[in-house]
């Protein structure tokens, strides 16, 4: 994986000659007055780090020091070369969803220098913000600058809120590159950083890490964060990458099963989820079937493509269609129910994983996440259950809340097989969606 690195540092002042005699009583007291003003700037950012270090741990020199951290400027995923400030306390979020990155480096206050987002946690990972409200309920009281799309957006709120750093996605809902409010926010001496884990999650989510602990100067976190991600990473390749291309599984990932109107089908092709599944070793059916990242193909071309192994996603419900039901706050039985219904759409058994009973499901919200690691595992596991039978997601994912999160896992974000459904039960439903579907 290649870091970002900054693109240039600002050296620390060095230390003046001695005044002439008749200065230096002059020169001692304005340092007394400038030590005072720089401790108190410095002690809210010291605390939620020093705080986090506690929780986990550990301590860090860099997080109780009293010297303000060296200005710098860094490169984001975007490209840009933006400066970042000494003592950020003010973060204004794009996409609320951003908000499972901030918590990694945020330790037991993932919240607290949070000023204002968009509304697309609450509205598109409602059972994830409500897992949050129990032990925060300040959550609900964070300013909203938009809803779930970039146009709804306000840039007189968001301007309002006078945020340190503003933290957007280099595509998604939020504003983009090249939206207004990104010079805007910039002319007022906000500093605006672009990361990545939805488009290229694989190249980026390391550098987007590393980003985010240099831009909120959480870099001991970062670099936790990064090891852990790289060493179950590897684990996952060193396996992987000894199997033949021919004889790796074709894999379909149906993206948001079920809630789309035509019913078939939105999936990625060369990134995101495809990304994970080429990392666990699979064969992505739509890489060459997709001119961009995301897309969608006909049900004759999932067919036609014979995928041995069959993967739905799922984050939200539509009233009227089958849907899959993961994520926080949602049980393996009602997991297991929710993909027996997408499976039995339909026509849906002419694919040949689904005939074959290769069906999994898994949280759509691992399209645009840092946890994503867990759908890496999650993947190579299931396309060989031999080669990693002694690997255990569960105990990854319990791994990565207990060392880096605050709010614990409270859900099944991701089930290995469809509930079992008596024949009459299975021919049921079957008729039921179909009936329903006219």
């Amino acid at each position: 994986m290649n870091y970002i690195t900054p693109v240039s540092r600002v050296a620390l002042a060095s230390h003046a000659e001695p005044f002439a005699r008749l200065a230096r009583t002059a020169a001692a007291a304005l340092t007394l007055a400038m030590g005072l003003s720089l401790s108190a700037s410095q002690a809210w950012a010291a605390a939620p780090a020093a705080s986090s270090a506690a929780a986990n741990g550990t301590t860090n020199a860099a997080t109780t020091a009293t010297t303000a951290p060296a200005a710098q400027t860094v490169t984001d995923l975007a490209g840009r070369t933006v400066k970042i400030p000494a003592n950020p306390h003010r973060i204004l979020l794009g996409e609320s969803r951003l908000l499972s990155a901030v918590a990694l480096l945020e330790g037991q206050q993932p919240l607290a220098r949070i000023v204002g987002w968009q509304g697309d946690l609450p509205a598109m990972d409602p059972q994830t913000f409500d897992a949050y409200a129990r032990k925060f309920p300040q959550i609900r009281q964070i300013p909203l600058i938009g809803k779930a799309t970039e146009d709804s957006i306000s840039d007189e709120k968001a301007l309002a809120l006078k945020p340190d750093v503003a933290i957007f996605s280099v595509a998604g809902h939020g504003p983009s590159r090249y939206n207004a409010l990104v010079k805007q926010l910039e002319a007022t001496g906000t500093t605006v950083v672009f990361i990545d884990f939805r488009v290229h999650p694989l190249q980026n989510t390391v550098p987007s890490i590393k980003l985010l602990g240099e831009v909120l100067h959480r870099e001991q976190q970062a670099d936790a964060y990064i090891a852990f991600y790289q060493q179950h990473l590897a684990a996952v390749e060193n396996v992987v990458n000894k199997i033949p291309e021919n004889q790796r599984p074709k894999v379909f990932v149906d993206m948001l099963a079920g809630v789309w109107d035509a019913g078939c089908c939105h999936t990625a092709g060369k990134g995101n989820f495809g990304e994970f599944v080429q990392a666990a070793g699979g064969r992505n059916i739509a890489a060459d079937l997709l001119p961009g990242v995301l897309g969608d193909i006909s049900m004759e071309q999932v067919i036609a493509s014979k995928p041995d192994v069959y993967i739905a996603t799922g984050s939200r419900t539509k009233p009227g269609l089958a849907s899959l039901r993961v994520g926080a706050e949602t049980s393996e039985h009602d997991a297991q129910a929710s993909l027996a219904q997408l499976v039995a759409r339909p026509g849906f058994d002419t694919i040949k994983a689904i005939h074959d009973g290769r069906v999994h499901g898994i949280s759509h919200n691992y399209y645009d996440s840092p946890y994503n690691i867990l759908a890496i595992e999650a993947f190579a596991k299931w396309f060989y259950p031999q080669q990693f039978k002694s690997l255990d997601v569960k105990a990854t994912q319990a791994e990565l809340y207990r060392r880096f999160l605050a709010v614990p896992v409270s859900g099944a974000d991701w089930v290995d097989a469809p509930l079992a459904q008596a024949p009459a039960q299975a021919a049921a439903q079957a008729a039921a969606q179909k009936e329903a579907a006219r």
